[in-house]
């Protein structure tokens, strides 16, 4: 025995293993050939490096079997019920065949077929698989703990701790997972047992050796784990004793009392409730000298021989082995919080809110969460490792940190990361378990009645948070995320919003000077301006600047451009677009396509209506797509039903369109969003003014667009949509020619519907610039309709001439591009929209229309033009002009060969002739005419149905009282 010891660990082993070879009686392949098979885990099995495939659960299982009985055949009714029990199938027998003979093919791949087999052999009416002992995971195992036994015997507790720990480190997981049949069960067992007596001859080991200090975190995690093995609890309680923690190993006692109780109905053994008698009536050990060996504990502990009268042990000791503290302590206290940061600027608000929530985890009746969420590149982490830093004091017992690359392709595991918490909490490796449920009830008690700082940097979502989130109050928790839906039980949580003006230009000088910003208060607001407030863009455009101190500001300003503003904002592998990437990256075909088709509205933000049509799709399922893209954290919520871009990612987005979607597809998008938003629009005017007949003039939108419930929630849609309608028009416009007759069409809706208010004229820049691009783009049709919205002299100081002037330039592209008769539903509205757009312009609409009647000729819109004109003479009251146009307007209506509008105009000019008459004092001109019957409706062209009878004026008759036109 003294040989044994003295020979170390690794002869011993060496020895057990020759013995077991020579046993089998079988010599395997050549050393880089040779076999090795896993049983401490799910079965594996290799041939020097490559592994094989052992096949199915069932096959699996019957590997084992063979493997287990270490060369000694198995009959076939043995096999049969090892695999199925009491119950085979109908052709077990046949089956179990078919699974030895893909067996034997995968161990002797190059047998000959008739050949006999040299490894799995059939045997006395069974089978037999002759293999080395040596090659099973499963047999060093037990190797291991014989020979740990024999040292302990023998006094030997460092060889026998490295026996043990060596063992421990075999395990892959639990034993024969996965393994069908009752054999597979008792021998998962049986195995599981021996591991869990390894661990605790392992810590019995480190305590007796005088590592009962740094074992007291895993033993309790251990204790934990098995609640009812006895001796495990009494491990725990040595241990705490001799560390000078004599209440807490008392108050372990009576916590494993209860759990006994409250289990099984029973009261502690005897030989640990001697150890409890005895603790309390000794004095606790204290300090680093504190001795541990045999005789030195309390009852339990196994007597030391040899010992001379003076108490002095003269047995020769073995040499106390180096500590593995990695294995079988932690640190004193973890601290793997990243570095703070030098230039850390602004979010003040938020680090004065997120700092005493944290500071008072130790008071709280729960652990403290809070989550900061926002996009990437917000500065969540810088954010967070501010706020861990200004608050790590108050957690003494240490800080954990891990980046869980949620946003990424392979974000981190949570059993991953549990292990290398519990690894950093002093666990041994060996005492890990498998399962990530069992991991994650080690780490809660770990951390029981301590105070730890967690930082969770970059998570995914909630369920790959909650595994990790402590169990008892006294630690605090801080997480980021770019989902901002992350949902926590508890939390608080903080939107890390992009910085304001003044903080982002805080942080360019923390990083330039702020001597350099002051030089250049302009350009370095624009620069600010440009990255959006984002801080990783403002860093990255200030690193720029402190490479090239040369380098002004402004020059920078005109480098970021929409074109090259993501391609300038880059310094080395750090880049706005590469953050973006990350994310994107991430998303299925769908929701990427969803992403880059989003981005083409042009507004502010969108709903998900407007979404809908971006998409083709219905309201539902556009929702659920733009709430993925929130979740992912590339699309940020906006209010109620509303949703937005982040300027820079929006650029990212539409850049991802044009490389990977074609120009028919994003056109298609561009237009079933104008659909939606004019239809919308024109849902207002009818809602607000239901007597007009602009809706009826302008192109049918496919879409219905939103739904409006009344004129008031109109006017509120109106008020709210301006700024978002503004910008979509001047995107349309940017986009031409494609959209350029949508956003015409768009323009003269929201023209009509805005003329009685004060932003009307806001839209005078927007009109002239799309006067300007449909002449760049030779599109006469839409310079024409563009040139009537100018004509109204809402949009000018020039009034009445300028809307001569505008009305006649739109009817010369009107002249050029009249041609063949269209169909009321393509037909372009050119010349009919302006007098239904323009109450107030009669004096010039009476010298241009009858041109515009000509020009239509035959096309949809006449009757319309002739009806609206008409009512202008109406209400113009100067007869000798109303003479002369209501001839030229019913020569018109002749031509047209429209008889009812002919009617009308007889009857209506008879009624401004009568008026106009009235009015100067001319005499009357014969008898009166009579007044054919109007169509239905008032007979004015407004659309409004009450005609309650005309009343006279002289003799001629005058437009029903009850109209609401004017």
């Amino acid at each position: 025995m003294a040989s044994r010891q003295g020979q170390g660990s690794e002869g011993a082993v060496r020895g057990d293993a020759d013995e077991l070879k020579g046993a089998a009686g079988a010599s395997g392949p050549d050393r880089g050939d040779r076999f090795r098979f896993q049983l401490l885990g799910p079965v594996r099995a290799w041939r020097g490096d490559r592994p094989l495939n052992p096949g199915s659960p069932q096959q699996r299982a019957v590997l084992a079997v063979l493997l287990l009985h270490a060369g000694r055949p198995v009959s076939v009714p043995q096999l049969v019920d090892a695999l199925w029990g009491e119950q085979p199938p109908p052709r077990a027998v046949g089956t179990l065949r078919t699974y030895v003979s893909r067996l034997r093919g995968l161990l002797e791949p190059d047998r000959k077929p008739r050949q006999h087999a040299h490894l799995l052999v059939s045997s006395g009416g069974g089978y037999a698989l002759r293999v080395p002992g040596e090659t099973l995971d499963s047999t060093g195992f037990e190797t291991r703990l014989v020979t740990a036994r024999r040292l302990r015997e023998a006094g030997d507790s460092a060889g026998a701790y490295e026996q043990l720990r060596g063992a421990l480190a075999l395990p892959a997981g639990v034993a024969l997972a996965g393994l069908p049949g009752p054999y597979a069960q008792r021998q998962r067992d049986r195995l599981t047992e021996l591991c869990v007596t390894a661990q605790e001859e392992l810590f019995d080991c480190v305590v007796e050796l005088g590592g009962h200090a740094e074992a007291i975190a895993g033993l309790r995690a251990f204790a934990a784990e098995h609640p009812l093995r006895e001796r495990a609890q009494a491990l725990l309680m040595r241990a705490l004793h001799r560390a000078g923690r004599q209440a807490e190993a008392l108050a372990a006692y009576a916590a494993t009392r209860r759990t006994l109780h409250a289990e099984l109905g029973a009261e502690p053994g005897h030989e640990l409730r001697a150890l409890y008698e005895e603790l309390r009536a000794r004095p606790a050990d204290s300090g680093p000298g504190a001795r541990s060996g045999p005789g030195a504990g309390p009852a339990g502990d196994r007597a030391r021989p040899d010992r001379t009268g003076d108490g002095r042990d003269r047995r020769p000791r073995p040499p106390r082995p180096a500590r593995d503290t990695s294995r079988i302590g932690p640190p004193p206290v973890p601290a793997q919080l990243p570095p703070d940061i030098a230039d850390f600027a602004g979010r003040a608000e938020a680090v004065a809110h997120l700092a005493p929530a944290l500071r008072g985890a130790a008071g709280a009746r729960a652990p403290v969460v809070a989550t900061l969420s926002g996009l990437g590149g917000v500065g969540k982490t810088a954010l967070a490792v501010h706020v861990a830093h200004a608050v790590r004091a108050h957690f003494p017992d240490g800080q954990l940190y891990v980046d869980l690359q949620g946003p990424g392709l392979a974000p981190e595991d949570s059993s991953a990361v549990l292990t290398h918490f519990l690894r950093a909490l002093g666990v041994a490796e060996s005492a890990v378990p498998d399962g990530p449920a069992q991991k994650a009830a080690l780490y809660r008690s770990l951390l029981s009645g301590r105070e730890v700082l967690v930082l969770l940097d970059n998570a995914r979502d909630s369920a790959q948070v909650r595994p990790l989130l402590p169990g008892a109050p006294g630690c605090a928790v801080l997480v980021t995320s770019r989902a901002r839906t992350l949902a926590l039980p508890g939390a608080d949580r903080v939107d890390v919003e992009v910085m304001a003006e003044g903080e982002a230009l805080g942080l360019l000088g923390a990083i330039v000077g702020a001597e350099r910003v002051a030089a250049e208060p302009a350009a370095a607001r624009e620069l600010v301006t440009a990255c959006g407030g984002l801080p990783l863009a403002v860093r990255i455009a200030a690193a720029r600047l402190a490479s090239r101190p040369g380098r002004s500001m402004a020059d920078l300003v005109a480098r970021l451009s929409e074109e090259r503003r993501l391609d300038e904002l880059r310094v080395g592998d750090v880049g706005v677009e590469a953050t973006f990437r990350v994310g994107y990256e991430a998303l299925g075909p769908g929701l990427a396509h969803a992403f880059r088709a989003l981005a083409l509205c042009g507004m502010p933000s969108f709903c998900r209506g407007a979404a809908a049509a971006l998409l083709d799709t219905t309201d539902d399922e556009a929702e659920a797509a733009v709430e993925a893209l929130v979740d992912a954290g590339l699309v940020e919520l906006h209010g109620e039903d509303r949703y937005r871009y982040h300027d820079l990612v929006g650029l990212f987005a539409r850049r991802l369109g044009e490389r990977h979607d074609s120009p028919w597809e994003r056109s298609a998008a561009q237009h079933r969003f104008f659909d939606y938003v004019l239809a919308t629009v024109l849902t207002a005017v009818r809602l607000i003014e239901p007597h007009r007949v602009l809706p009826d003039l302008l192109r049918r939108p496919d879409s219905p667009g939103r739904t409006l419930a009344d004129a008031d929630a109109a006017r509120e849609w109106l008020h709210d949509a301006h700024p978002r309608l503004y910008a979509a028009v001047e995107r349309a416009l940017d986009a031409a020619p494609g959209l350029l007759g949508s956003a015409v069409d768009l323009l003269t809706a929201w023209s009509h519907v805005l003329s009685s208010t004060a932003r009307h004229r806001d839209l005078e820049p927007l009109v002239r610039r799309a006067v300007d691009t449909a002449r760049r783009h030779d599109d006469d049709p839409a310079t024409a309709r563009a040139l009537r919205l100018l004509g109204t002299p809402h949009l000018g100081t020039e009034r009445y001439a300028r809307a001569e002037r505008a009305l006649r330039e739109s009817l010369r592209p009107a002249h050029a591009s009249a041609g063949p008769p269209v169909s009321a539903r393509t037909a372009a509205p050119e010349p009919a929209a302006a007098p239904a757009a323009m109450d107030r312009e009669r004096p010039a609409l009476l010298k241009v229309a009858p041109d515009g009647i000509s020009a239509l000729g035959r096309r949809a819109e006449g009757d319309r033009l002739l009806a609206h004109t008409a009512r202008a003479y109406v209400t113009s009251g100067r007869s000798s002009e109303v003479d002369e146009a209501s001839t030229e307007v019913s020569s018109a209506a002749q031509e047209l060969r429209s008889e009812g509008t002919l009617g009308r105009i007889r009857y209506l000019s008879q009624a401004a002739g009568g008026r106009a008459r009235l009015g100067s004092g001319e005499p009357e001109r014969g008898p009166p005419l009579p007044a054919p019957a109007p169509p239905p409706g008032c007979g004015c062209g407004c659309g409004c149905a009450h005609m309650e009878g005309a009343v006279s004026v002289g003799r001629a008759a005058t437009l029903p009282g009850s109209c609401k036109e004017p």
